[in-house]
């Protein structure tokens, strides 16, 4: 299937790896505002993931979501309203604070696992076990340099 009239075969591989990622981020987003949780842009998702079950500094979630701070503020301020983070004192620094996972968020991961779970089977099953797992090693192997958190 080629996009825009492009062939396959001139597609690149960015776009061949944003492709899927896309449509399992629209299933997860449709899902997830079914079940209540629509009150989030995929934006504000994008923060809201990185933030660590620990808690997270701004300065570490805009780094991780590569936007500015003003930008990570303001989603995070954005989240904080709609139920989906807090802002706690830092225990090894009371200067600085930490953004944390509030219920509400904690009650839409599930749902959110649940459809990549879902889709990650429907690809395996098009794809095959091995070419699946090919797959997943070759992706772990590239994010070894393209992921500086990881």
């Amino acid at each position: 299937m080629a996009t825009a009239s492009v062939p396959e075969s001139e597609l690149s591989t960015g776009l061949l790896l944003f492709l899927p990622y896309r449509a399992l981020e629209s299933r997860v987003f449709a899902v997830l505002a079914s079940a209540g949780f629509d009150d989030f842009t995929p934006a504000q998702a994008r923060v809201l993931q990185r933030v660590g079950p620990d808690g997270t500094r701004l300065t570490e979630l805009a780094g991780q979501a590569q936007i500015t701070k003003q930008t990570a503020g303001f989603l995070v301020d954005q989240l904080e309203k709609a139920g989906y983070v807090t802002r706690e004192p830092d225990p090894s620094d009371r200067r600085a604070r930490l953004v944390c996972l509030a219920e509400r968020a904690r009650a839409a991961q599930p749902v959110a696992a649940r459809v990549v779970a879902e889709v990650e089977a429907e690809w395996e099953a098009h794809l095959g076990k091995r070419r699946m797992a090919q797959l997943r090693q070759s992706l772990t192997l590239l994010r070894e340099i393209t992921d500086p958190y990881a």
